[in-house]
């Protein structure tokens, strides 16, 4: 982390803060933007979920992806952590297993911006109930 020395170093870290809990939190009209979630149980954490979801931020936000980019606990597929969870509005969502930062760079490039299909998609294990 840089030392801050001036009161402009102080405003730059500032907005830079806010511009990373903006997109991590934004709550208004979520169904709406694209959502990745980051499993973050103790399983994720050791594997390195919490750079992966630092680096998910920082490219989206270089890229000016609308997203909300959050936390979430157990997934259930601790032996491929750290997993990412990703759904675009009107698309059924898709977990990516064995995420690094490298991969999470390639989740936005490839398959968020580009609809590109990455190497460890999990299988759905479950059926949703629409009533």
């Amino acid at each position: 982390m840089d030392k801050i020395k001036s009161l402009a170093d102080l405003k730059k870290k500032r907005e830079e803060l806010q511009s990373n809990l903006k997109l991590r939190e934004s709550g208004d009209n979520v169904e709406n933007m694209i959502q990745i979630k980051v499993a973050m149980a103790t399983c994720g954490i050791a594997s390195g979920a919490k750079q992966v979801m630092e680096t998910l931020i920082e490219e989206c936000n270089k890229k000016n992806v609308q997203a909300v980019v959050t936390q979430t606990g157990c997934m259930g597929y601790c032996y491929a952590e750290p997993t990412v969870e990703v759904k675009k509005p009107g698309a059924d969502p898709i977990v990516f297993g064995y995420v690094n930062q490298a991969k999470a760079v390639d989740l936005v490039d490839k398959y968020i911006l580009n609809n590109e299909l990455l190497e460890g998609i999990i299988p759905v294990n479950y059926e949703k109930i629409d009533k």
